[in-house]
């Protein structure tokens, strides 16, 4: 098994014009045993990276490494051999063909890469034993729950044995009694040596992480009491890609909202005035800023905690 080393991950792609970073400069390792939680909301970024580990989507730069491994170095057939033998995955939606009995999905893949067909079966009745799922060999996708189906969906990611299993939010679809089952069984097997790296929005993985990534900035605690701000005419107020802190109400001037494209250019989007408030939803929903906001006058605002700004305008 190996040690797992990310280093300032950055991906980057464009999307209307203007440049969308879901990953910008991470860094983490993980430990061969080890249970690895990504956390965060939807949309920032835990799939990317899980991409990204698997040898899917290659970064825009920084790297990972697998044991001696530069998985970021990988091309053509050694990236495809990387897939193969070294990671396995396990997907939100189980992605098990519906014709299939569980002991087939499991095989198959087995199958599909050269192993023997006898060899692949016999390792596919090993897995379900180890999932708890050796009495629904022969049931097919349809006639399971979704906690069965994800246990056969952990087992077609183990048949390999790969040192790197690799699970997009296993517990999005189930139950609590379904998801715990689901989150006992992702600690029984990180005792046998291989690094676990899960993506989720559940806290309920928290607890049982020997590791927490935190793919978004943890916010500190919300003790800020309204303050002024000034700023002269062409002043930045904050740019795009910056932490989300405060919300900004504007008392007098006027600002300009500016989203800077891929190209280096700049989209004008609105010209905010006084009674307006700008950039609440980077702190409420936990985002970089989205967009650049610039004093297009003289300007005075208040600066608002995100709960002060929830108790002013949201709450009323």
């Amino acid at each position: 098994m190996g040690h797992l080393s990310v280093s300032d991950l950055v991906v980057e792609f464009v999307h209307d014009g203007y440049a969308v970073r879901p990953l910008d400069e991470l860094s983490f390792e993980g430990e061969a045993g080890e249970l690895v939680v990504l956390l965060g909301p939807s949309g920032c970024g835990k799939t990317t990276l899980l991409s990204c580990l698997g040898g899917i989507l290659t970064p825009t730069s920084g790297t990972i490494r697998l044991g001696d491994t530069d998985v970021t170095a990988l091309r053509g057939r050694a990236l495809e051999q990387y897939r193969r033998t070294q990671v396995g995955f396990v997907f939100q939606a189980f992605n098990l063909i519906p014709s299939l009995s569980a002991r087939e999905n499991i095989a198959m893949p087995m199958i599909l890469t050269g192993h023997d067909r006898q060899r692949a079966f016999a390792r596919a009745d090993e897995l379900l034993a180890l999932v708890g799922m050796s009495d629904r060999a022969n049931h097919r996708p349809p006639k399971l729950s979704g906690g069965q189906q994800q246990r056969i969906a952990v087992a077609r990611g183990l048949g390999h044995e790969p040192p790197l299993l690799l699970a997009d939010e296993p517990t999005a679809n189930l139950d609590h009694i379904q998801a715990e089952a689901i989150i006992r069984l992702l600690r029984e097997l990180r005792s046998q040596g291989r690094t676990i790296v899960v993506s989720t929005h559940d806290a309920r993985l928290v607890p049982v992480a020997d590791r927490i990534v935190q793919m978004v900035p943890v916010a500190a605690v919300d003790t800020a009491q309204p303050a002024r701000v000034t700023l002269p005419a062409g002043a930045s107020l904050f740019e795009q890609g910056d932490p989300s802190d405060l919300v900004y109400l504007i008392d007098a001037g006027e600002i300009d909202v500016i989203r800077i494209l891929a190209d280096g250019g700049e989209e004008h989007l609105a010209r905010l005035r006084s009674g307006h408030y700008i950039g609440e939803l980077g702190p409420l929903m936990g985002f970089p800023r989205s967009a650049s906001a610039r004093a297009a006058t003289d300007v005075e605002l208040t600066a608002l905690s995100p709960s002060e700004f929830r108790d002013r305008f949201l709450h009323r």
